[in-house]
């Protein structure tokens, strides 16, 4: 990608430096919310009941959250909400063809309108697990029977509930934010701040078991010898694509023939990218938010699932695996659709060499997608799910799991792209500048 431009221009893009800024000030508005507690909150026996929990569900939020669930911070819901009704709106969207078409040929008002509706699905879904929330934390208490609420009742439920929702929803405005003034995927970027946030505290852990013992130094050596492998492997796979050839016939341009071109179509073997561990780690919080609190007096149910769905625990592993290759299906087919491509082909005159165009192009298309799918859905879960074994049988920190370096890492190649594209695209604005002043002076 160095070859594409040159480095020595970055100091002359402003616009790229603005957004760059823009981006680096949200991020550290975002952090700065992740120290702020709820009101009523005694955080001392919080922090102790979370130690206790550790392991657990209350792990795979703080993870996503940055350490704001262990704060219980006016961040701790963090953006999960919103992912999770966008998810719920695009299976809508495959079920009701009106959504679906309101999406595809509505334009910008189709777009505004499915928007709206996912906000409004963000508030439900928010009230919903802040509600779950403060009656948990009512019901918390530490090893000295201190409750984690200083005064329960019904106003700190109501003023938790006011206080989660609404940073939620300023959360989902300030990525909105980051995505059209910034630099990257504005939602991606506030989980990867979570998690890159987070990283130090769990080499500091890390070192510390090894220092005690607890852990062999063979194991860390191991661990961070696997690590590098892993960031190898996730860089090669997300790059990865199959290249199918596509020809275009020869055509006449008023008294001139044209000859035929043929170009590469890549179709990436993880075309679900991030969103399938992210998307499956947004569905298990919803029905956990009230088994993740569960107590001696628990329903037998509720207590089961607060047990099992633990790192290293079958139950848990299966139903993460699961969705997992389900979203990485689901979210593919809604990227890429075969008969969509195969009609815009067959518009501008190409086709695919052996193969007829129309249906048997969308065919071709539908048949090469499945199976990178497989692939690629293979290989997101063994990426998240083989170091989740590991972690469960070690006392290892849970943020060198796959799921959170495969975010780290897709998260990162996916704004350094856009940011050479930023810088190419500058470079070809000072080019038609520099030809406009130069005809200019002939």
């Amino acid at each position: 990608m160095a070859a594409n431009f040159n480095f020595g221009s970055f100091g002359k893009a402003k616009e790229l430096h603005a957004r760059i800024w823009f981006t680096l000030g949200a991020l550290v508005v975002y952090r700065l919310g992740t120290y702020l507690p709820i009101p009523g909150i005694d955080v001392e026996v919080l922090q102790s009941i979370f130690k206790q929990n550790a392991g657990g569900l209350l792990s795979v939020f703080d993870m996503f959250a940055g350490g704001a669930v262990q704060r219980m911070a006016i961040f701790a819901l963090n953006i999960m909400p919103y992912i999770s009704s966008s998810i719920i709106m695009q299976l809508i969207g495959a079920l009701i063809p009106s959504i679906d078409q309101m999406r595809k040929e509505g334009g910008e008002q189709g777009r505004r309108k499915i928007n709206q509706y996912t906000r409004y699905l963000t508030v439900l879904i928010a009230t919903f697990q802040a509600y779950g929330l403060a009656v948990g934390l009512q019901h918390m208490t530490g090893p000295g029977g201190m409750s984690a609420v200083i005064n329960p009742g019904m106003g700190f439920v109501m003023s938790t509930v006011v206080t989660l929702v609404g940073a939620t929803m300023f959360l989902m405005w300030l990525g909105e934010q980051i995505t059209s003034r910034g630099i990257g995927n504005g939602i991606s970027l506030i989980i990867f701040a979570g998690i890159v946030a987070r990283l130090p505290a769990g080499i500091g852990q890390m070192l510390e078991l090894g220092r005690t013992g607890a852990l062999p130094a063979f194991a860390i050596i191991a661990m961070i010898v696997g690590t590098l492998f892993l960031l190898g492997f996730i860089v090669f796979m997300e790059r990865a694509h199959r290249k199918v050839l596509v020809q275009y016939p020869k055509r006449q341009v008023g008294m001139k023939m044209s000859e035929g071109q043929s170009s590469f179509m890549p179709l990436k073997v993880n075309s679900s990218g991030v969103m399938g561990p992210i998307f499956a780690s947004s569905i298990l919080a919803l029905p956990m938010t009230f088994a993740g609190f569960a107590g001696a007096d628990s329903p037998a149910w509720v207590q089961w699932i607060a047990q099992n769905m633990r790192h290293g625990q079958v139950a848990y592993m299966a139903l993460y695996g699961l969705l997992i290759i389900f979203f990485a299906f689901f979210y593919t087919s809604i990227v890429f659709n075969p008969a969509e491509t195969a009609e815009n082909l067959r518009k501008h005159g190409g086709f695919i060499p052996g193969i007829r165009p129309g249906k048997n192009t969308a065919d071709y298309f539908d048949y090469m997608l499945t199976r990178l799918t497989v692939v690629g859905a293979a290989y997101i879960t063994f990426v998240c799910l083989v170091p989740e074994a590991l972690i469960g049988q070690t006392s290892m920190p849970f943020y060198f799991g796959g799921t959170s370096i495969l975010i780290v890492v897709s998260v990162t190649m996916d704004t350094v792209a856009q940011i050479h594209s930023h810088m190419i695209a500058h470079q070809y604005e000072g080019l038609i500048k520099k030809g406009r002043l130069r005809g200019a002076r002939k």
